[in-house]
């Protein structure tokens, strides 16, 4: 991972933590891919992908996080519920992304997860 990406993690982390969430995990691996952060937002257990950018000349960051993207995510994120006996009351994934500017876009329920179940 480069300093730009470890960066807006550690920075998303905090961002979480401001608006009240609790980080049960970051940078979690598995074989089936790694999940950036980890949250409980009540009783939602919360998958954060986290993107960035230096700037927007190629996109947004949000715009990087594809198909196949989000079907790794949601394995990894189902490894996790696995290995942690997570029982939580619902699951939402989220996509917090960094560009140029000062404050992160955070988009709530990012992506749904037809056809998987937990």
């Amino acid at each position: 991972m480069n300093e730009l990406g470890r960066l807006a993690e550690d920075r998303a982390a905090a961002y979480l933590k401001a608006l009240g969430y609790k980080i049960l995990a970051m940078r979690w691996s598995c074989p089936m891919g790694e999940l950036d952060i980890v949250a409980m937002d009540g009783g939602t257990l919360v998958f954060a992908e986290v993107k960035a950018r230096s700037s927007f000349a190629y996109g947004l960051p949000a715009e990087m996080v594809g198909g196949r993207k989000r079907a790794r995510i949601v394995k990894a994120a189902l490894s996790y519920i696995k290995a942690a006996r997570a029982r939580p009351e619902a699951v939402r994934f989220d996509v917090i992304s960094f560009g140029p500017g000062p404050d992160p876009e955070h988009i709530v329920n990012a992506f749904d997860t037809s056809g998987y179940t937990y």
